[in-house]
């Protein structure tokens, strides 16, 4: 069983993915999910966001019903970290219409712009918005104006080149 000890003294991929075998020899993404990522230790929140990230797509999906609470996490969290991961694993679960938060989508068109904002998460909230953006036609016209009128000299080539194919009409 995983505790908060052996998440705080992992150290790098291998200890990561040693952890991710044994979540995934228990089946239970969901409880260890639910268990670490609110952990009052970044540390610890932050190698088992890590540790879901190692998850496929059919396993993160177990986190669906928690959908909202990693949205959440990732308004709210001071730690960069965090946020980022966090971001990552609501970019890889299903995303429906009828689930679409404006709190969120504003939070993503605010950071994906933040050149104070590291590059991984500026370009997880460019995918999110996108995602959000393409159920509303009116917000899409939106999301792409912003894209449009930033001042892309600031920003990192992963943020560029994204902006690049989301405009050009490339993104899927």
């Amino acid at each position: 069983m995983i505790t908060s000890n052996i998440l705080r003294d992992a150290y790098g991929e291998n200890d990561v993915m040693a952890v991710y075998q044994t979540v995934k020899s228990e089946s239970d993404f969901l409880g260890f999910a639910k268990r670490f990522m609110h952990d009052k230790d970044y540390r610890v929140a932050r190698i088992a966001l890590w540790t879901l990230t190692k998850a496929t797509d059919e396993e993160l999906s177990a986190l669906q019903v928690i959908y909202n609470e990693l949205i959440d996490l990732a308004m709210t969290t001071e730690n960069s970290a965090v946020r980022r991961l966090s971001l990552n694993i609501v970019e890889r679960l299903k995303m429906n219409e009828d689930e679409i938060r404006t709190d969120f989508l504003d939070f993503c068109l605010d950071h994906m712009v933040d050149i104070e904002e590291f590059p991984g998460t500026q370009t997880l909230c460019m995918k999110l918005a996108y995602r959000m953006s393409q159920f509303y036609p009116e917000l899409m016209g939106e999301f792409k104006r912003t894209l449009e009128t930033m001042p892309i000299e600031y920003y990192k080539a992963a943020v560029k080149g994204l902006r690049t194919k989301i405009l050009s009409g490339r993104m899927k």
